[in-house]
């Protein structure tokens, strides 16, 4: 049966290219919009890592410590500017509505960040970071499987105290536990900075700062030193992260923000609830995935509308063919299996050239850093979908053939 339905296709191969054509264009669409949904809808599904009800991050921008080569004043040095953050997170912490108040690199949902390579024994390890205080994991909700948060006793450490996540933790030691183990990067194979050696001190779930649309990657937490530079730079932080107890009134964030200013009428802060900037990293998402959506639910229509005229043409040129068929004795049934076994044919040709060329995706990396087991799930909804499509559109021409009359053969003799 399939071989005839085959023989069928061959020959009538001209007008059959343009539906494959159209089958494999929108095949093609669809498994891009799938892939992609099913990849924001896992990353959706991932912890967090954090929690952000009741929480404000403060951007501190502080006064200018000289440009390079100048050297700062003695108020303006690393070191200097550390201590006077640190005492306007303790001034934050010790207001009656204040449950919990940290120091941070980078605050969550915030569009800058730190991102970085290690190479350890001999294998790049891409990871993204963030220098927080000894604070940060409670007033943020960090939880910690194994080890501990930083604390006093990391500031003399002769290595650089780090906090990883499991995702981390399971691609430098697999199932080991990596508390308190020391990584030595390999030497740098171009000219640059040096990385320091660190030592794991705790190990975190996950902290995925963009939000639950980002994907869960490889993370390192450095701590804020009072009397040393971080790895990369002087390791100011720059943002405030604020938690208020859970009956702090709307006027908290007056609260605190007054209570900055009068400490540093130098520095400039500006405060925003972690729920607003949430809600603004949603709204940058969702419409990449609904105008996706949108082009291939047009496309689709477009397909499904040409590919029903098609065949219906098709079904009404070979009428000639049908009602001899039907002559001859084939049913009704028979008829309408026959044209929908050769659309079927042409989908299934369709689809295995478009599944040759989306192989690709992964390799070539076309939507990044994607787990395999999202292109696959992302071209099973594709190919289903597409099935279900061209069948669809296959019902009508082939009742129009099946119920053509024998008599109709006549008018062609």
């Amino acid at each position: 049966m399939i071989r005839h339905l085959l023989k069928l296709v061959w020959n009538r191969r001209r007008s059959n290219a343009l539906i494959a054509f159209e089958v494999l264009l929108s095949y093609l669409v669809l498994v891009a919009v799938s892939t992609t949904a099913i990849y924001m809808w896992n990353n959706y599904r991932q912890p967090l890592g954090f929690t952000y009800d009741h929480t404000w991050s403060v951007r501190v921008s502080m006064a200018d410590a000289g440009g390079p080569g100048v050297a700062p004043p003695a108020d303006q040095t690393p070191a200097a500017l550390r201590a006077r953050l640190d005492t306007l997170v303790r001034l934050v912490r010790d207001m009656p509505g204040t449950e919990a108040a940290a120091a941070v690199g980078d605050a969550p949902y915030v569009h800058s960040g730190w991102y970085a390579s290690l190479d350890v024994g001999g294998k790049d390890h891409q990871f993204g970071a963030n220098r927080a205080d000894d604070a940060f994991a409670a007033t943020v909700g960090l939880t910690v499987t194994r080890g501990r948060w930083f604390n006093e006793s990391d500031e003399g450490d002769q290595y650089e105290p780090v906090v990883i996540n499991e995702r981390f933790a399971r691609a430098l030691y697999g199932r080991d536990d990596p508390v308190g183990r020391i990584i030595k990067p390999d030497p740098p194979k171009k000219p640059g900075p040096v990385r320091p050696t660190m030592r794991i001190v705790g190990v975190i779930l996950d902290y995925r700062k963009d939000g639950e649309f980002s994907r869960p990657a490889n993370w390192v937490f450095y701590r804020v030193h009072a009397n040393r530079d971080a790895p990369g730079g002087p390791g100011v932080p720059r943002y405030i992260v604020v938690r208020a107890r859970p009956g702090a009134t709307s006027a908290f964030e007056a609260q605190f923000m007054k209570r900055l200013n009068q400490a540093a009428p130098d520095w400039s802060f500006r405060a925003k609830p972690l729920v607003l900037a949430r809600a603004g990293f949603l709204r940058e998402d969702l419409p990449q995935l609904a105008a996706l959506g949108l082009v291939a639910a047009f496309l689709l229509a477009m397909v499904a509308l040409g590919l029903t005229g098609v065949l219906w043409l098709t079904v009404t040129q070979r009428t000639r063919e049908i009602g001899l068929r039907r002559a001859k004795g084939a049913t009704m049934v028979n008829i309408q299996r026959q044209v929908l076994g050769e659309v079927m044919t042409l989908t299934a040709v369709a689809i295995a050239v478009g599944l040759l060329i989306a192989a690709q995706f992964p390799v070539l990396e076309v939507f990044g850093n994607v787990e395999w087991s999202v292109y696959v799930a992302g071209a099973f909804c594709a190919t289903l979908c597409i099935i279900v499509l061209t069948a669809a559109c296959a019902w009508v021409p082939s009742r129009l053939a099946s119920s053509t009359d024998p008599a109709e053969a006549l008018r062609y003799e």
